[in-house]
């Protein structure tokens, strides 16, 4: 982070605080038992008690919460048989152990031994994968989501990495992969050498028979262009990685929609639209982090800075506060999460404001985080990481402090 933009909002630490003190003992947020799917929930980022100890552990390591009630979290993660197995990536198992307890670690000087046998873990899990992907890249395939995606792949392994080590060997051979990723393959339409064969889903479908390219940081070429950015900005001297940064803008560039002054991105294209070079207004994702402007505004100003490129950073950055000035786009956000909601709009772009110290941007978050507040007296709210109360408190807390100690929480989402 290079410069802070000041925002003062102490309604947001409030609801944070309030939030949190709801979430402190699982028996009482699921008084009738576990959800089903119990054997996978702790270890689950997402939607488990991994994603719940990250909201408690991030308080605790800025003055806000207890360590006991982050211990206790972190001991509940850990119930039961841990996946390293080829189900395991950043958002379930042991990589998404390590990333929580990477965190708590880093300010307690704590369970450096279970850090160290995750860690152990989770570079296996990484191996294998870079294993299998490089011989899919060897016979000129098209990769499957779950190869390269943020939740599920090797640009989520990827971001762990970099943060838990930045310059080292695993770190490089990740990046060598997505560098690799932006190669071309042999394909008379043109298509990107990240273009899928499969729907939304990462399954083959019906709606999509030739396949998809998808920009967004969930599941597309975003969270890769976001996290090669990233290693670019420490200074990682790996052989292409700022050409392969430049194939992504080009073909992200190719696809941005809008004025200069509201300029937007699709969330995916088929080869219809390729083919055509068109894609009608009505397609305009909605603005949440996984397919809309919260993420792929985000990983377009850390390319630009990553590039030297102020031209893109004024680009992302008056896209992410046109839409923070639309209520036509706010109002296609009525969730309160991470992922498909507000908060994850309110989120990427405090930490949009905050890089450059973007005053305009920061100058909206509190009508934005006004909206959030409201929105999260209505009843019903599922407790989870990516889409529930505990994103929810994260993005007021941190917009409540304006800071986010390194190491980041929201590694996880690419945007750091």
């Amino acid at each position: 982070m290079t410069a802070t933009a000041t925002v003062i909002v102490p309604a947001a630490l409030s609801a944070a605080d309030t939030l949190a003190g709801s979430l402190v003992d699982p028996a009482s947020i699921w008084p009738d038992g576990r959800p089903e799917g119990w054997q996978a929930w702790p270890q689950s980022l997402a939607g488990g008690a991994s994603g719940i100890a990250l909201l408690h552990v991030e308080r605790a390591r800025t003055g806000y919460g207890d360590w006991d009630t982050a211990h206790n979290w972190l001991a509940e993660a850990v119930r039961g048989e841990i996946s390293a197995a080829s189900n395991a990536n950043l958002y379930f198992g042991v990589p998404a152990l390590a990333f929580v307890t990477h965190r708590a670690a880093s300010a307690t000087g704590r369970y450096g031994r279970v850090l160290r046998r995750l860690d152990e873990a989770t570079a296996g899990v990484t191996r294998t994968r870079l294993a299998e992907a490089h011989q899919r890249l060897d016979r000129e395939e098209r990769p499957p989501m779950e190869e390269f995606d943020l939740i599920r792949g090797l640009s989520g392994l990827g971001a762990y990495h970099l943060s838990r080590y930045g310059d080292a060997e695993i770190t490089h051979a990740v990046l060598a992969y997505l560098v690799r990723l932006t190669e071309p393959l042999p394909d008379p339409a043109g298509l990107p050498p990240w273009w899928m064969n499969v729907g939304t889903t990462g399954a083959l479908d019906a709606d999509y028979p030739g396949g998809h390219g998808n920009f967004g940081l969930a599941h597309g070429i975003g969270a890769a262009l976001a996290v090669m950015s990233q290693a670019l900005l420490h200074g990682l001297d790996v052989p292409g990685l700022a050409g392969a940064v430049e194939r992504v803008c080009e073909w992200t560039d190719q696809w941005r929609q809008g004025e200069d002054s509201y300029p937007w991105w699709p969330g995916l294209i088929d080869p219809e639209q390729a083919a055509s070079g068109h894609v009608a207004p009505e397609l305009r994702p909605r603005p949440s982090w996984c397919y809309g402007v919260s993420g792929t505004a985000r990983a377009q100003q850390l390319a630009g800075l990553a590039l030297g490129d102020p031209v893109r950073v004024r680009a992302a950055e008056n896209a992410i506060l046109a839409t923070l000035r639309d209520p036509a786009q706010l109002d296609r956000l009525p969730e309160i999460g991470l992922c498909h909601g507000m908060a994850g709009l309110l989120h990427a772009s405090w930490r949009m404001a905050a890089e450059t110290g973007n005053a305009q941007i920061a100058a909206e978050l509190p009508r934005l985080a006004d909206r959030l507040i409201t929105a999260l007296d209505q009843p019903g709210r599922d407790p989870e990481l990516l889409d529930g109360s505990a994103g929810a408190a994260l993005a007021l807390h941190t917009l409540g402090m304006n800071h986010a100690p390194a190491p980041h929480w929201d590694t996880f989402l690419a945007l750091a």
